[in-house]
């Protein structure tokens, strides 16, 4: 077993990466000395799927599930966002912990499926394709690790059905793996491009709204099939947002645009850039000729026109 450059300190995942075919001895089941420990204490990340099978289960807009059911996240520092259940008020326990088990376990989160089994995602700078591994996850309240149990890691993830969730979030998956291999290369995103991915990864009700916009539509050349398809189906939309995002965020050509409508639109932006920079010019020089009329000097007084909505003026 290979161990990574970067051990996992004051953390329950033992730092030695496994394949599929790695057995390993574990059961969860009621009646263990431990039953519904892990439920008690959550910290649990959710992916774009896992947002889709809850709120549909509760029957909720993406939007209020999130709302009421999420806390985000920082990933990195400035950078995208990830969601993380929301534990019962005051507490640390899954809001969805019964004496009996999970109350929503047909639909319950990936990272619920894969326990004890950590999924690790990586790519380096100098890899085109992304690759997974494998992690044990041990905590010492779990009784799981010391049932007579084996099985491969490969034949766990069929028992759990982890195979169609992993499928569904690769997408999003490699968005995170492209900003992260990227480095500084792109530098930190935008506020837009992160209110942006949040959007298209999580609250797919509110992207929807976006896609069927006329705009929106009048920039892509899609098949009246293909949109029809995508806005009528959650898992469509949610993998034509990570199309999208890859478009956007990494400027791939991941869809077709209508080229005359992507550059008229450019030009208008480009308009109103020139615009709001007369507008800030003509500003300035009104405040420094209002100042000169007082007789004020303006680099002595320390009241200097600023245009920087921060008030830093460039200045740390």
């Amino acid at each position: 077993m290979s161990k990574p450059a970067v051990p996992f300190p004051q953390s329950p995942v033992v730092p030695n990466l496994i394949e599929a075919d790695h057995v390993i001895q574990f059961s969860c089941h009621k009646g263990i000395g431990c039953w519904n420990a892990c439920c008690a204490n959550i910290d649990i990340s959710l992916t774009p799927y896992d947002i889709l099978r809850l709120k549909k289960r509760l029957g909720m807009t993406s939007t209020k599930f999130l709302q009421d059911y999420t806390v985000p996240h920082e990933m990195e520092k400035e950078g995208i966002a990830g969601v993380k259940f929301r534990s019962v008020e005051g507490g640390t326990a899954c809001r969805f912990m019964t004496p009996e088990g999970c109350a929503v376990y047909e639909d319950r989160p990936t990272a619920c499926r894969y326990y004890p089994v950590a999924l690790l995602s990586m790519r380096n700078q100098d890899e085109f394709v992304d690759r997974n591994a494998y992690a044990m996850v041990k905590e010492d309240h779990c009784k799981g690790h010391e049932v007579d149990r084996r099985l491969t890691i490969a034949d766990y993830r069929k028992e759990q059905g982890v195979e169609e969730y992993d499928e569904l979030a690769r997408g999003w998956r490699q968005l995170i793996l492209k900003k992260k291999s990227a480095g500084p290369a792109i530098g930190a995103p935008s506020i837009k491009s992160r209110q942006l991915f949040f959007m298209a990864c999580y609250d797919i009700d509110t992207f929807r709204a976006l896609v069927q916009s006329e705009a929106f539509k009048e920039l892509f050349t899609l098949a009246e099939e293909e949109w029809s398809r995508i806005l009528s189906d959650d898992v469509e939309l949610m993998q034509f947002g990570f199309r999208y995002l890859k478009q956007v965020l990494f400027g791939e050509h991941t869809l077709p645009l209508n080229e005359e409508t992507a550059k008229v639109r450019l030009e208008k932006w480009r308009n109103r850039a020139v615009e709001l920079e007369r507008e800030a010019a003509e500003k300035r020089a009104k405040y420094e000729a209002d100042m000169l009329a007082e007789g004020i000097d303006e680099d002595a007084s320390g009241l200097a026109y600023c245009a920087d909505d921060s008030g830093s003026c460039g200045k740390e």
